[in-house]
Parts: C-alpha cells; sequence; structure tokens
C-alpha cells in the first residue's frame, strides 16, 4: 500500500503556516523597500571596543600633554586634531566616546542589572584624571567632536563674557537632563541627540546632519559652540581642570602685558589683571558674598520646586509616556492618522491601555523626584556662579581661566616673549 505523501505533505504545509502564522502577533514588514529601522533608546555595548583602543586613547593624552607643556606646539595639537578627528571620529564612528560614556556609568549607577565594562570606565576616567593633572588636554586635540569644531573655527570672534556666561547654563541643563534620562530609563539622550555621531557614520538621520552642519557652520565664527554651550562631560573636565596641579601658562616667562594673547583667545578663557578701580574694600566683597551664601538655600529650594512641577513635560522624554499620551490621543479621536511603529506594535501585542496608562503614572512619580533633583542641581549651579561673580581674584598677568581654558595653544604664536614667536 502506498503512503499519500502528498497529501500529508501539504497538511504539513499548512500546520506549518498556520502555526507560524499564530506566533506572529502582527505582519512582518518589508525589510527591503519600506521598513523603517526603529530608534534604539539605549544603544547594545559596542564590542569593537578594545584595550588597544584605550590605550591609544591614553597615548593620545600624554602627546597631548607634552605638546602643551613641553613643546608649546600649536602645530603638533593640530596634527593630533587631525589624529583625532580620523580615528576616534570616522573610524570608530565616534562610539564609545569619553562623552558618552557618562550615561554608561550613569546607568550603572542608578539602573539594577546594568554593568559597565573596564573599557567603558576607561574612557570616562582617562581624559578627567589628566584633567585633574594638566588641565583640559583631552579637550585640546584628543576629543572628536572638539577638534572638528577647532579645524573650522577659521574666523572666530569674542562674544561677550556676559553672553558666555549665560549660554555656558547650557551644559549643565544638558548634563542634568541627560542624567535624569537614565536614572529614569528614559534613554541616552546624549547618543540620541549627538549630531556628529551621525556626520560620523553618515547616517540617514537628515535632521542631526542638518543640527550638524548649522553647528560647524556656527562654529566658524563662534569657536567650538557645542563645546561651550552644550557638552556635558565638558562640565566634568572643568571641575576637575580648576583643581587642576598643573595648566598651561601664558607665557611661560614674565608677562609684558601685551594682551595678545586675550585677543588671540576666542573662548573667553584668560583673565585680565584685575584693574584697580574693581579693587574693592574686602569688607564689602565679604558681606555680599554672605548675603549671596545665605540666600542660596532659598534658591535651591525653589529651584528643587520648580522641577517638581516640569515633571509632566520632563516626563515625555521617556517613551511609555509619550506612547502612552499618543495611545490615549488616538483613542479619543484627536489623533487619526496612524502609521506610528510604536503604537502600531503596541495595539497588536496583547497589552491594555490601562496597563500602560499605569506604567505611564509611574513613571511620572519618578520624575517628580527627578524634576526636583534637577531643579535644585540647577539652581545650586547658578548660586555658585553668582557667587564667583561676587569674589574679585587679585591678578597681576594674565592667566587662563583653568575650567574653561581648551588647552588649544592659540594665544602660543602671539606672545611675544614665547620662544620662537
Amino acid at each position: 500500500m502506498r503512503t499519500p505523501v502528498a497529501p500529508i505533505a501539504a497538511a504539513a504545509a499548512f500546520l506549518v503556516s498556520t502555526a507560524h502564522a499564530i506566533e506572529l502577533k502582527f505582519a512582518p514588514p518589508d525589510f527591503e523597500t519600506e521598513y523603517a529601522m526603529p530608534y534604539l533608546f539605549i544603544p547594545p555595548p559596542d564590542g569593537r571596543n578594545t584595550w588597544w583602543e584605550a590605550l591609544i586613547l591614553f597615548g593620545a593624552l600624554s602627546l597631548t600633554t607634552w605638546l602643551v607643556f613641553k613643546a608649546r606646539s600649536r602645530r603638533g595639537l593640530f596634527g593630533v586634531s587631525v589624529f583625532s578627528l580620523l580615528f576616534f571620529g570616522f573610524y570608530r564612528q565616534g562610539c564609545i566616546c569619553p562623552v558618552g560614556s557618562t550615561q554608561n556609568v550613569a546607568a550603572a549607577i542608578f539602573l539594577p542589572d546594568v554593568a559597565v565594562s573596564w573599557i567603558i570606565v576607561a574612557f570616562f576616567v582617562l581624559p578627567l584624571l589628566f584633567s585633574l593633572f594638566f588641565g583640559r588636554v583631552f579637550c585640546a586635540s584628543v576629543c572628536p567632536l572638539g577638534a572638528m569644531q577647532e579645524l573650522v573655527a577659521i574666523a572666530p570672534i569674542r562674544i561677550s563674557p556676559a553672553l558666555e556666561r549665560v549660554l555656558g547654563l547650557g551644559k549643565y541643563i544638558y548634563l542634568g537632563l541627560a542624567i535624569l534620562g537614565v536614572a529614569t530609563g528614559a534613554g541616552f539622550l546624549i547618543c540620541r541627540y549627538d549630531p556628529f555621531v551621525r556626520l560620523y557614520r553618515l547616517n540617514d538621520n537628515f535632521g542631526m546632519l542638518i543640527a550638524a552642519a548649522l553647528i560647524l557652520l556656527i562654529g566658524v565664527f563662534i569657536a567650538r559652540p557645542y563645546c561651550r554651550f552644550l557638552c556635558p562631560y565638558g562640565v566634568l573636565l572643568g571641575w576637575m581642570s580648576r583643581f587642576s596641579k598643573f595648566h598651561l601658562q601664558i607665557p611661560p616667562s614674565p608677562c609684558v602685558e601685551c594682551r595678545l594673547c586675550e585677543d588671540s583667545c576666542p573662548y573667553n578663557a584668560i583673565d585680565m589683571p584685575t584693574p584697580r578701580h574693581l579693587v574693592e574694600d574686602p569688607a564689602q566683597g565679604k558681606k555680599r558674598i554672605r548675603g549671596l551664601v545665605f540666600l542660596a538655600p532659598v534658591f535651591i529650594l525653589l529651584g528643587a520646586l520648580g522641577g517638581y512641577m516640569m515633571y509632566e513635560p520632563l516626563s515625555r522624554m521617556h517613551p511609555t509616556v509619550s506612547l502612552s499620551e499618543r495611545i490615549a490621543l488616538e483613542d479619543r479621536g484627536i489623533i487619526t492618522e496612524r502609521g506610528n511603529l510604536q503604537a502600531d506594535t503596541f495595539r497588536v501585542e496583547g497589552k491594555t491601555a490601562a496597563q500602560l496608562h499605569a506604567e505611564s503614572l509611574a513613571i511620572k512619580e519618578q520624575f517628580k523626584t527627578g524634576g526636583a533633583l534637577l531643579g535644585a542641581f540647577l539652581a545650586l549651579i547658578i548660586s555658585i556662579k553668582l557667587i564667583e561673580l561676587s569674589v574679585i581674584k587679585k591678578r597681576t598677568i594674565f592667566e587662563p581661566h583653568k575650567e574653561t581654558c581648551f588647552s588649544c595653544g592659540r594665544c602660543y604664536p602671539y606672545c611675544p616673549v614665547e620662544e620662537g614667536a
């Protein structure tokens, strides 16, 4: 008796296709044509990072330190900038960079079951250690973000110090938001909105490529706008550099007060000798500082209250909250246009809208605390800045401002007492 192979094969094929269809929660997209890859809120670990790349970072930092302190060579720093842009930028595609590693370290601190590799720790710590001992040599020519901006700053102008201070608060806000995003599970904001990474990878995020082009265009005239006004890692480097044991000095021999170094620095990072008319009675200065210190706790409390009240808009950076609001608007008929990948995926995965909204409310509770801490942090920074403005240091020579000086060496060729100038 012959076995009916054809009917059995047809039945098996039917069962397989039916089981496969049941298993799929929704129709798979056409990967060849229309499917758009969704954004990964937390990028996966990059397996390309190896110890030899960390050694190259150490070598670049050491070479830059030698060029800043011993060779005092702007040309040499320019050469390291080109290397850093090509290697850390385009070859390694900007990942992982010390700027982004801030989020990895924060995730290991705030999120359970999240670890960070020793290589990422090395990328995070090495520039900070060098900054603590030698100033911001990482910014001078090793950071690929700074290198790209340094190379295009061909016609820089100086903005007023007051505007510099106001815009400079942007990097503290960005740092606070980045930490808040990691701590609440909202994602890695620095990576998500890093325009230079898109430039290194030449990917299809057209909006961020336009942002990178605009930053570089602005950077032709206002040097390093990202470093000065947005870079969250620059905040940490500035804090370390403030207490650096050694730092670039202008000039290495007695100052002749020609002011050429001050004019050559587009970053407002050189402090001039204190004019006599600003040297006031110490008693008046102490009285003003005591008043600011007394008011600082009140200001910080107001900042915390303001941050707490901002929890609603802040929480929208979290994908679950934004999805919950999208689903609510769709269910109420306010949004009728379909095609949102996250919303369409949610509707076929079996979770109810009530469950999603409950998760969203729990996340918003986290943002109440996080928003309050963010507001208090920003108020503390502003209080410290105000107190610093009230402290008039008596200087007799031109000095680089340790916190904001990038050690880029732009002032070297302009110093008349600089050897070889």
